[in-house]
């Protein structure tokens, strides 16, 4: 990407101190760093650039801030935060309060926030490109990009040690070893004169009698990571897509930067953009990162980020009042668990125990709310109860769901804009009536929202079982949207699918907002003389105490009337399906307490759980 830059607003005054340029080179006599913690020395050590933004920090008036690794949810309990992470092993974030805001600050620091490079970056660029012009190889992965990328930048740029007089340097530049033709280029005069920006750009820098450019530690690291930054990852970006705790990133236009902060809910960076034309030349850029060009006539894009994260852009002010605008919604590194679910109180061990149960005998299932609710991350979360023998089909728009089973086809629709001309999309649709044909146990689809519905519920009609996610607040809004335009599903299809999760954020008394699953449903069927739906909601969420009610224990349709009848119990036994659905609940409560709360931990244990036969049902026993 180009370097194309944002503005920096600190929300404090900046300490004068000046002692800061002896520390960087002598950390030891720093009197700041002797007053930090063990962790943070550590840091510092490592990343120098850390310890002058400590430099800058009034830590007189608001004290030095805590220093933290791994971020715990009581942290939220901080009424005025002032403390540091790590986003990787450069960046830092710095959470900092605002007394005059509910949203308090988001301040990342990397080795390009204290140096200004400005004046220097042009030279090295030019200088690059003459290097590059002679590269004889052609790296394809972003990991190939940087290093050769870090190489060449190690052969442009002079690193002087203190009280060190380049200008007496003699001798020619090491060979980078990229090729034999780029030796010719080694020594070349940079400074042509058919091209007067470059001539300026030189000019303006010291160079080295071999040419090349003339920085002490600081600027070399804050060009290194500035140059890889721009070129092969996101540009300024990078730090917010880097921080784990990061679920929504949104710009609105011109201004900050504003992110959910999985600890920390809403917070707003010192990191934005004063003028419209430097946001839409970033946007454009942060486009093609995607594959998916943006321009006045497609000025809306859909896409997926390198890493996997969502990204909505809409482009230009004709449409966007305050200039371009995107949202991403970040990948997940590692998937939750249902496990960790719980722990959220998100659900407890005895729905995660249903859903269990309804799943391994194929039931469909859909996850449905309001955006942000958390369907996807639910559901991503059930498939480790899927057996782990089945063969699965994922289909989305922009790939999201983490499967741990090993037989999963992952099919993504193909839309406009990638260039291949009309005639060229592969819909939803179309992936959904091909993974009919490829004999799934299981299919998985993104969100249902349009004429794939209706190929879904053919699915379902063929017992295919299908899991996905929906937009609905409630049941009877659910069957609505099935049945009314576009999806249009018939009446009496509609109890083709068996359960309907209704999940939520809410505000909890504290202040804080959860995410919680309000009530879990069987659809038992349509009766055509009233033209109405049967369901039966087996749990409810109380929000007085924050715990969920086994409303439906002792008239589960799907339990006593399906899976007991498929698993061979008696009728006059069928009670005891539920003691099998207490049973998986201990297990899940045995493995939380050992530990097993990773996705594909959990999903190994269960694995393990079915192969040694601990699920098997003992008819002779009921």
């Amino acid at each position: 990407m180009a370097a194309l830059t944002a503005n920096i607003n600190l929300p404090f005054k900046i300490a004068q101190n000046d002692e800061d340029n002896d520390c960087v080179n002598n950390i030891e006599s720093c009197a700041l760093y002797r007053m930090l913690p063990e962790n943070a020395k550590e840091y510092v050590r490592k990343s120098p650039h850390l310890l002058e933004y400590l430099h800058l920090f009034p830590v007189d008036e608001y004290g030095i801030p805590l220093f933290f690794s791994e971020l715990k949810r009581d942290l939220r309990s901080l009424a005025e935060p002032n403390l540091i992470y790590p986003s990787d092993d450069t960046i830092f974030i710095h959470i900092f309060f605002d007394v005059n805001d509910v949203r308090n600050y988001y301040i990342p620091i990397d080795p390009s926030f204290m140096h200004s490079v400005k004046e220097l970056m042009p030279a090295v660029e030019y200088k690059l490109i003459d290097y590059l012009d002679a590269l004889e190889i052609d790296p394809v992965s972003d990991e190939d990009k940087t290093r050769v990328l870090k190489g060449l930048i190690s052969q442009v740029l002079y690193v002087a040690k203190p009280g060190e007089n380049p200008a007496g340097l003699t001798g020619k530049v090491a060979k980078p070893g990229f090729g034999s033709r780029m030796k010719d280029f080694l020594n070349k005069d940079l400074s042509a004169k058919n091209n007067p920006r470059k001539n300026a750009a030189m000019a303006a820098v010291r160079r080295t009698p071999d040419g090349r450019i003339i920085v002490n530690p600081q600027e070399y690291s804050a060009l290194e990571y500035m140059i890889v930054r721009d070129k092969i990852d996101v540009g300024l970006l990078k730090p917010f897509i880097n921080d784990r705790y990061i679920e929504d990133i949104s710009v609105d236009g011109v201004g900050a930067i504003f992110v959910e902060h999985k600890i920390f809910k809403g917070l707003k960076s010192v990191v934005g953009w004063d003028d419209t034309e430097t946001l839409d030349n970033f946007v454009i850029k942060l486009a093609e990162r995607t594959k998916r060009p943006i321009t006045y006539r497609n000025p809306i894009v859909d896409a997926t980020l390198p890493d996997g994260s969502r990204i909505n852009i809409v482009y230009s002010t004709d449409i966007s009042r305050k200039g371009s605008n995107f949202t991403i919604r970040k990948a997940m590194d590692d998937p939750i668990s249902i496990l960790k679910l719980i722990e959220f109180k998100t659900c407890d061990y005895m729905v995660a125990a249903y859903i269990w149960m309804c799943i391994e005998n194929g039931m469909s299932l859909f996850m449905s709310g309001e955006t942000a609710s958390g369907k996807t991350t639910s559901l991503n979360a059930f498939t480790a109860f899927i057996p782990p023998e089945n063969k699965i089909v994922t289909i989305e728009d922009t790939p999201e769901l983490q499967v741990p089973h090993k037989n999963w086809i992952r099919e993504v629709s193909k839309g406009k804009g990638k260039g291949e001309g009309e005639g060229s999309d592969v819909t939803m649709f179309d992936l959904l009536k091909a993974a009919l044909r490829q004999r799934p146990n299981q299919i998985l689809v993104g969100e249902i929202r349009g004429v794939e519905g209706s190929v879904a519920f053919g699915a379902m009609q063929t017992g295919h079982p299908v899991l996905s996610t929906f937009h609905a607040s409630s049941v009877e809004k659910l069957i609505q949207r099935l049945c009314g335009d576009p999806i249009n599903i018939p009446k009496t299809y509609v109890d083709n699918l068996n359960i309907v999760v209704i999940q939520s954020a809410v505000k909890r008394p504290s202040g804080e907002t959860v995410r919680r699953m309000l009530s879990i449903n069987e659809l038992v069927g349509f009766n055509p003389e009233t033209q109405g739906f049967s369901f039966v909601e087996m749990f409810h969420w109380n929000p007085q105490t924050d715990m969920f009610d086994f409303t439906g224990k002792g008239s589960s349709y799907l339990l006593e009337n399906k899976i007991a009848t498929m698993l061979g119990i008696p009728d006059h036994k069928k009670a005891a399906i539920y003691n099998e659905l207490e049973k998986r609940a201990r297990i899940l409560e045995r493995l939380h307490k050992a530990g097993y709360t990773g996705f594909y931990d959990l999903f190994h244990m269960i694995t393990k759980v079915k192969k040694q036969g601990l699920l098997a049902l003992d008819l002779d026993a009921i």
